[in-house]
């Protein structure tokens, strides 16, 4: 029996360096999904969306990122968009305030308003992201009778440690929130093929649009085949995924050949070495 789970990628642009007018934005995009794909279970945003983050351009006095504690008001604010539509949002990632630090941090919400996942960024984009890095793994949400859903954000998927570790706790699609205007998004259109075929899941990876490149979102499936790839302006991409074709790769092998997390999970322990001594917890 099918487990479907139908999604829209949303390609969106923010308002330049003013998070309240984008999230009155967001909510009206919300809403407009809410009507226009009556069928859609989840909706993912790209990363810092909700900040009015623009890169390249110069912030202009006064500008502030609404860094916020979770919960607090922003968090609220999105549980009341998610309930009020009944679907499930990874709202991209938002800036988290802990103590003196910041972090980039992916916020998921369920329809019933709850914030049922949040993940902080663990490879931040050195040396140009400002925020702290995260040190806890990031999530893998169920959807009742339906599949698991991981998240990861932007630069973490050029690690492809950060896949895995979703794909090894049950994550049939990767949700992965993005913001990427620079020329190195060639590279990410292939590390997402990489990453669905490596992992034998759905890859979802929307990316926003800005005045300077942006764009290209791109959706796979668990043999690396592109379902979507956007254009360089605003979009939504509705796409409708069989969660058996995940485990139906996964036990019979991508092309019924190779059936890799079988393989990794019975690997000696010396494939794994070069992993000795790394990491600083």
């Amino acid at each position: 029996m099918s487990r479907i789970l139908t999604v829209v990628a949303a390609q969106v642009r923010p308002v330049p360096f003013d998070p309240a007018a984008t999230l009155q934005k967001f909510e009206e995009e919300v809403r407009m999904l809410r009507g226009g794909f009556p069928d859609a279970d989840l909706y993912i945003f790209p990363e810092l969306y909700l900040t009015g983050e623009h890169p390249f351009v110069r912030a202009p006095a006064g500008y502030d990122e609404n860094a916020q504690p979770i919960p607090g008001p922003l968090t609220r604010a999105i549980g009341r968009i998610a309930k009020q539509a009944g679907r499930w949002i990874v709202a991209g990632s938002i800036v988290e305030q802990v103590g003196d630090s910041r972090y980039n941090t992916a916020v998921v919400f369920g329809p019933s308003g709850r914030l049922v996942a949040r993940y902080r960024k663990m490879f931040t984009w050195r040396p140009f992201e400002p925020y702290a890095v995260g040190t806890q793994a990031p999530p893998v949400f169920s959807i009742p009778n339906v599949g698991k859903v991981g998240v990861m954000i932007c630069y973490d998927g050029w690690f492809p440690e950060m896949a895995r570790s979703l794909a090894l706790r049950g994550a049939e699609v990767i949700a992965h929130p993005t913001l990427t205007s620079t020329p190195d998004r060639e590279e990410e259109l292939v590390m997402a093929r990489a990453n669905a075929i490596a992992n034998q899941c759905y890859v979802i990876n929307p990316n926003a649009v800005v005045t300077v490149g942006g764009g290209r979102s791109i959706g796979v499936d668990p043999e690396g085949r592109v379902l979507f790839e956007a254009g360089s302006g605003e979009a939504f991409i509705p796409e409708v995924l069989d969660l058996e074709r995940v485990q139906t790769v996964r036990e019979r092998g991508t092309r019924g050949l190779n059936r890799l997390l079988h393989h990794v999970r019975d690997a000696p322990r010396a494939a794994f070495s070069a992993y000795d001594g790394l990491g600083r917890d």
